[in-house]
């Protein structure tokens, strides 16, 4: 069992180095989607390829980011049921879901999309849109993609069953990293309790002096 946590570090490690290195699409994006916007609104200007770029990087967002996504635990999750059930039942029913639910969906999409990206490869097939981009790339997110969630759902797999052996604490906790604003808010905080300590050290002094 060690060999396969050591595994489902190195996975989890891959995962979150992918997350973080894509973040970045997302402010990409919006400076994009905000830079046709202004183009088209105040020149009557527009351009295909800039808005098929948009899409692009959003399907690459979606899919490259789908394994990291669940290593954070941050997939949609309908816990009406769940959240009521022991940490041990919740970890079971991740099991199953992993096992036939999550593997062969994912499997089934990359299987069938893979000969899609291969023909739009061998066709260097373009968009139809005037000025438009090519699309072999975009096809090739969707096998990517799910490959990603395939690994992560097997680290997520070997976590959920150790586990169930006592040899990890509960991996279904979400992990929630602090943002800038609430680490500054912190540091405030935490500055400010500092000085009132000290204000209450110097009341203290005067009201003992003599």
């Amino acid at each position: 069992m060690s060999f396969l946590l050591s595994l489902s570090r190195l996975i989890d490690g891959l995962s979150e180095r992918i997350g973080r290195s894509f973040n970045w699409l997302v402010l990409a994006t919006v400076l994009i989607s905000a830079a046709n916007a202004v183009v088209r609104k105040a020149f009557n200007y527009s351009s295909n390829s800039l808005l098929e770029i948009q899409w692009y990087i959003f399907s690459a967002i979606f899919l490259l980011l789908a394994g990291y996504t669940l290593l954070r635990n941050e997939h949609v999750r309908i816990d009406v049921v769940a959240h009521r059930l022991s940490k041990r039942t919740q970890a079971w029913i991740d099991i199953v879901g992993t096992l036939f639910f999550l593997f062969p969906m994912a499997f089934l999409i990359m299987w069938l999309s893979w000969p899609v990206f291969v023909d739009a490869w061998a066709r260097h097939e373009v968009s139809t849109n005037a000025g438009g981009l090519v699309i072999w790339p975009a096809r090739l997110l969707v096998p990517i993609g799910f490959a990603l969630l395939i690994v992560q759902g097997v680290s997520e797999l070997i976590k959920r069953i150790a586990f169930l052996r006592g040899l990890i604490p509960d991996p279904s906790e979400k992990q929630v990293d602090r943002t800038a604003e609430e680490e500054l808010a912190a540091e405030i905080l935490h500055a400010r309790g500092e000085g009132d300590l000290a204000e209450s050290f110097v009341k203290q002094a005067k009201d003992e002096r003599p």
